[in-house]
Order: C-alpha cells, then sequence, then structure tokens
C-alpha cells in the first residue's frame, strides 16, 4: 500500500528562560512558535468505514497535538527545575502558566519531548514522520522519526 505524508500546522505564544546560558536568553523572553507536524501512513481502504480514503482524520490529529502541545504551552512561561524559580511561582496570578521541566527549554530540547508526548497519542496505524519547531520567523529545530 502506498504510504502518505500528512502535514498540519499550529501556532502558539510562549516564554523562557535558559537557565545558566551565557547569551540573552538567560532572561524571560518569548516567541510566536510555529509548530509543523508531519504524520506517514496508508490511506484507509475500508470503502465501509467513515475514514475511507484517509491516512487520518486532521481534526483528530488536531485535538491531540493541541492536548499534548498547544493547550498546555501556549501562554505559558517553561523554564528548567534547576533554575531559582520559588520567587516566581509565587507571584499573584503569574505563577498560574509556569510549566517546570527538567531539562534546559530550548527549541531543540522542546521538540523532543513534543514528539514523545505526539507518538504515544498516534492512532497504531499512523506514525510521527517529523517535526519542525520554528522559534522565530528564520530559526528552527526538526526532529526526523528515522533519525531516532
Amino acid at each position: 500500500m502506498k504510504k502518505v505524508r500528512l502535514t498540519k500546522e499550529f501556532r502558539f505564544e510562549m516564554a523562557h528562560a535558559l537557565w545558566n546560558y551565557d547569551g540573552l536568553c538567560k532572561h524571560f523572553h518569548g516567541h510566536s512558535y510555529i509548530l509543523r507536524v508531519t504524520v506517514i501512513g496508508s490511506p484507509n481502504d475500508d470503502e465501509k468505514s467513515p475514514k475511507y480514503g484517509m491516512v487520518m482524520d486532521f481534526g483528530q490529529l488536531k485535538q491531540i497535538v493541541h492536548e499534548e502541545v498547544v493547550d498546555r504551552l501556549d501562554h505559558s512561561v517553561v523554564i528548567n527545575g534547576k533554575a531559582d524559580h520559588k520567587s516566581f511561582l509565587e507571584l499573584p496570578q503569574m505563577g498560574e502558566r509556569v510549566i517546570v521541566v527538567d531539562y534546559q527549554p530550548t527549541c531543540e530540547n522542546m521538540i523532543v519531548e513534543m514528539a514523545e508526548r505526539i507518538s504515544a497519542r498516534l492512532p497504531q496505524e499512523v506514525k510521527l514522520h517529523s517535526l519542525r519547531l520554528n522559534e522565530t520567523a528564520n530559526s528552527f529545530a526538526e526532529w526526523f522519526a528515522d533519525d531516532n
């Protein structure tokens, strides 16, 4: 059966700071992220199925990515758990959307976590092919299943 790739694009706003970094990104700052998710599979060949001809329903892919990435990260601040963040979390209202991770929240590390979260939720017959996460208009990280 033929393999087909589907890609869906997502946008979200997120801030972060890089703990122990030696440049400007050690300060809190935000980005307008663009995430492109590409899955691969064979189109459904069961004429009786409501998903006939589809690799995956785009709506289902949208739901997965929103639940695992966008809804979680949009308008949040992501920081490394090794940073002294306790006073930041105690600020009234400001600490509600702070996500503390056990890694440096670089574009590279975030895309690896995104791949793990999305892959775990895909239907068995559909595989995650690649992710592209733009942090700025001309800076991005890419993840490919074939590389991992």
